[in-house]
């Protein structure tokens, strides 16, 4: 798999075949096909060799609010050295060894909490839909959105439209404010976090941790 995952990161999804699999392992491709049949299978190995990236290492942090946010920053960061995953897990959800010891290490995270298991599950799929978000945002923004541009680009555009006068609530915000790059994003994503994290305990009514 460390072949068809290296490949996935430096070329894309597209890139990778089971053909062009066997020729970087200088193997026969009939060779790999006693290891899976067709290419979903092997996008379903590569997607549950990088979920073992996600697991935090045990002991889990005993206050959920910390369990989770080392899931979640983790996730982040593993996402983000491979971006091909996020177009994977809605044809390949993490079912794999490694994606079932990643989701029960999360239901382990909440488990003490006095909610009922749909809550439980209601309470995870917010943080995991934040993370993801934020990452697809970071990735969007990396790639040059809005036709390819660069940052400075970007950031010109948007000091022309924010003193246009015509947008006067967003001409509060610098245009750097606007764009998710490098440590901003990082501070940006742990900033967002702490927010859902505290909103999620006042309705649940935790004490802080």
């Amino acid at each position: 798999m460390d072949a068809a995952v290296a490949m996935a990161d430096a070329e894309g999804l597209e890139a990778v075949s089971i053909r062009r699999v066997a020729a970087a392992l200088d193997a026969r491709p009939m060779s790999l096909y006693s290891h899976f049949d067709r290419k979903d299978d092997l996008l379903a190995l590569m997607n549950d060799q990088v979920a073992a990236e996600v697991i935090v290492p045990e002991p889990l942090p005993a206050d959920w609010r910390d369990a989770l946010r080392a899931i979640a920053h983790r996730t982040r960061d593993s996402s983000l050295r491979h971006p091909w995953v996020l177009q994977t897990l809605a044809c390949h959800p993490r079912l794999g060894p490694n994606g079932l010891r990643h989701a029960e290490q999360s239901a382990a995270a909440v488990s003490a909490l006095p909610l009922p298991p749909r809550r439980r599950g209601a309470l995870l799929r917010a943080v995991d839909t934040y993370t993801l978000g934020h990452v697809t945002a970071e990735l969007r923004e990396r790639q040059g959105y809005l036709g390819g541009a660069d940052r400075a680009g970007v950031q010109r555009y948007l000091t022309g439209v924010l003193e246009s006068g015509q947008y006067p609530h967003l001409a509060q915000f610098h245009s750097q404010d606007l764009v998710l790059v490098g440590e901003d994003a990082r501070e940006s994503f742990a900033e967002g976090l702490e927010w859902l994290l505290a909103g999620i305990a006042a309705a649940i009514g935790a004490t802080p941790s």
